[in-house]
């Protein structure tokens, strides 16, 4: 346990040092994970305003006429986005489905689990992939096509059901600020193969962040300068 608490420490100082150091980071943090959240919504609305900006991110790429690197900079925004929304999910959100709603709770929880885990299968594929690879369009296509569903049946039924279950608005803001404040210590990447339950994926975060936002420094963004 003493072996695992220091690497978790020593986690968290790189973490530290590797995002919010370098200056040129920080343009990234700026510009996007301070986006349209506010310190009032609830989980359900948070996680509602993820999905248009996934969305928004989409359109960018597969707009008739986005040059390269326009593609390349909301490639890199989108499955930066994608990967900590799915992960504060599985961290915060959906423990909540059994806690609240038992064994129903954790059928939905799981179900969302497995689509997460085909989501990011793919996400693998295409975040390392260039927008002149000929498979780049396609492989985008098959992603937005299982996260479309995902996101609807999640705004449609999963999160309702969810908030109605809890019944206490102030509770639902809660978990609004815990998934946001989870959304900034996760990996940036998808990671497939790392578990998908905390607190085992906590562990395996805290540890492939660092590395992750490493590899941001290198990477275009929008409005990157």
């Amino acid at each position: 346990m003493s072996l695992l608490l220091q690497s978790l420490r020593t986690s968290r100082v790189t973490f530290l040092r590797t995002t919010l150091a370098p200056p040129r980071y920080q343009v990234i943090f700026r510009t996007m994970a301070t986006s349209q959240h506010s310190a009032n919504e609830t989980f359900s609305q948070a996680i509602t305003t993820d999905h248009k900006e996934l969305k928004d991110y989409y359109n960018k790429i597969v707009a008739p006429g986005a040059d390269t690197d326009t593609q390349e900079r909301y490639k890199n925004a989108f499955a930066w986005e994608l990967a900590r929304h799915s992960i504060g999910e599985e961290i915060v959100i959906y423990p909540m489905f059994e806690k609240y709603m038992g064994d129903k709770g954790k059928q939905m929880a799981d179900n969302d689990r497995a689509q997460h885990t085909e989501a990011k299968e793919i996400l693998k594929q295409w975040q390392n992939m260039t927008p002149s690879d000929e498979s780049f369009m396609p492989t985008l296509q098959k992603l937005w096509g299982a996260l479309t569903q995902h996101m609807e049946e999640e705004e449609n039924d999963d999160l309702p059901a969810l908030e109605k279950a809890i019944g206490d608005h102030d509770e639902c803001v809660k978990l609004g600020k815990s998934f946001a404040r989870t959304k900034m210590f996760v990996p940036t990447r998808s990671h497939p193969s790392a578990p998908d339950k905390p607190p085992f994926e906590t562990v395996a975060g805290l540890l492939a962040a660092p590395m992750d936002k490493l590899g941001d420094l290198f990477r275009k963004f929008p409005k990157d300068e």
